[in-house]
């Protein structure tokens, strides 16, 4: 595997001091390669934007190191920081675009900023429209635009300065469901052929389990679980991913008294009707306790509680049934008495 494009270790933030001091993020480390989605989640006050802010020094680590293409972004002078920044640009949940500018001046921008030819830079600004599909509305002013459009003006500004990697800082939480899928499949689009890597903050599972490849699950500014999405939809190992996996609640409605399994999917080509399977294969019923299942890339991932028959050789027939199908795996767990 290539040499990681971001490399991030033992990262703390504090704001404030003494007794009122409050540490937004502590002691995170993790690593995201050239030309990978990843995926940072957690819920709301996890430090996850504090996180991505520290990625590209629009906020300064208390401690720590934060290297983006082979800089430690820490160590660098203010000019030599906004270089670096033209390598690693930005997307917000608030757009951010200037309203007195149309949006192709909008585009144009940074590259006024880094000193391109004015010619230059509005080639270069209709095209970067054309990509993100809104060639025109170049003449058009931001309050013309839908929230989708502003996005979308805003996904071009910040590939302006070709960058390597772009963060995106709750990008779609504005946005319709609609909106936020053309939004994602864009950002996917961008990345396959444009070889940018993206880095994506969310509070919304759907977002990751649509576009990321690797996830870290923020809780309280650590890090509580990080890997591949399929392996944590398919098997949360902490609190803090269950909960984000299974915001239903999911696995605390167990039924005092009675055999509970979990049962976890993990990647068959297509979800099979389980239960009915078992009714009609094995005449053996069971009580789903709770289910959370996705489709990621066409496989299905997720789990699903059921409450086991009390006859102990029902549930055996039960367990060796679901345990010989493919792609899925059962444990028991433990019933709250």
């Amino acid at each position: 595997m290539s040499e990681p494009i971001i490399q991030v270790r033992h990262l703390t933030k504090t704001f404030g001091e003494g007794e009122t001091a409050v540490h937004a993020l502590d002691d995170i480390s993790l690593d995201v390669h050239p030309g990978e989605i990843y995926g940072i989640i957690g819920l709301s006050g996890a430090g996850k934007s504090t996180l991505v802010r520290c990625l590209n020094l629009l906020e300064r680590p208390t401690s720590g190191s934060v290297m983006v293409d082979g800089s430690e972004m820490t160590r660098l002078s203010d000019k030599e920081l906004r270089l670096a920044r033209r390598n690693v640009t930005m997307i917000f949940q608030s757009f951010n675009l200037l309203m007195q500018r149309t949006c192709l001046k909008n585009v144009c921008f940074p590259m006024e900023l880094s000193g391109v030819h004015k010619a230059k830079a509005e080639a270069r600004a209709r095209e970067l429209l054309e990509i993100v599909g809104l060639a025109d509305k170049a003449d058009a002013y931001p309050a013309q635009l839908s929230g989708g459009q502003k996005q979308r003006v805003a996904i071009a500004r910040a590939l302006a300065t070709d960058p390597k990697v772009l963060l995106c800082d709750e990008a779609t939480s504005a946005l319709d469901p609609t909106t936020t899928a053309s939004i994602l499949s864009l950002l996917k689009d961008l990345n396959q052929k444009l070889g940018v890597t993206v880095v994506v903050i969310t509070h919304q599972m759907s977002v990751i389990e649509e576009i990321c490849t690797r996830v870290a699950i923020l809780d309280g500014g650590k890090i509580a679980e990080e890997g591949e999405v399929t392996d944590i939809f398919s098997n949360p190992k902490t609190d803090a991913a269950r909960r984000l996996v299974y915001p239903g609640g999911v696995g605390e409605n167990l039924l005092s008294g009675s055999r509970t399994i979990r049962v976890a999917f993990n990647g068959g080509t297509a979800y099979q009707p389980l239960i009915a399977s078992l009714a009609i294969d094995c005449g053996v019923k069971v009580n789903i306790l709770g289910a959370d299942t996705h489709n990621i890339d066409g496989k299905a991932y997720g789990s699903m509680l059921l409450g086991l028959p009390e006859d102990e050789n029902e549930a055996a027939k039960a367990l060796s049934y679901i345990r010989s199908q493919p792609y899925v795996t059962a444990e028991e767990v433990e019933s709250h008495g």
